[in-house]
C-alpha cells in the first residue's frame, strides 16, 4: 500500500455475518453501492475469492455518465479482511473488526488525477450508504 493511501471508516450496528453477506452479494451491492441518490449501480458481478474478479457498473441516474469499477481479489479472509487490486493497478484493503457492531475500515490508494478530498468523500459516502442499507435490514 502506498504511503498516500486514504482511509474511510464506519461502524455498523449488525452482526458480522450479515455485514459480510450484504457486502459480497451482487444483488445487495446494487442496492447500496452509490454515493448519493443521483447514482446507482446498474450491474454487479462478484467472485469473492483470491484471484476472483468483480465488476460494478456505476452510473448517474440521468444516464449522462457511467463507469466500471473492476478488479481482482488478492486476499480474502471471511468475516475479517479483503484486499484487491483495481484494473488500473491501485490497491484497496477492507478490514472488518468486531462481531456486533462491526467497524469497516477501507484503506485505498488514490487516483493521482482526482482531488484527494473528493475521493475520500466518495468512498465515505459509499460506506455510509452501505451502513444505512445493512441497518435497514436488521
Amino acid at each position: 500500500m502506498k504511503a498516500n493511501a486514504l482511509i474511510a471508516k464506519i461502524e455498523i450496528n449488525a452482526p458480522i455475518e450479515k455485514v459480510w453477506a450484504l457486502w459480497s452479494n451482487p444483488e445487495d451491492i446494487k442496492q447500496w453501492n452509490n454515493m448519493s441518490a443521483d447514482w446507482h449501480t446498474t450491474s454487479a458481478e462478484n467472485d469473492l475469492a483470491p484471484g476472483g474478479r468483480f465488476l460494478y457498473v456505476m452510473a448517474l441516474r440521468d444516464g449522462s455518465f457511467h463507469f466500471d469499477f473492476s478488479g481482482t481479489y488478492d486476499e480474502v479472509k471471511i468475516n475479517d479482511f479483503i484486499s484487491y487490486t483495481l484494473d488500473n493497478g491501485r490497491r484497496t484493503e477492507n478490514t472488518f473488526t468486531g462481531i456486533n457492531p462491526v467497524t469497516l475500515t477501507e484503506v485505498f490508494e488514490p487516483d493521482e488525477t482526482q482531488p484527494l478530498d473528493m475521493q475520500r468523500d466518495f468512498c465515505q459516502a459509499v460506506l455510509d450508504s452501505f451502513k444505512a442499507y445493512v441497518e435497514s435490514k436488521a
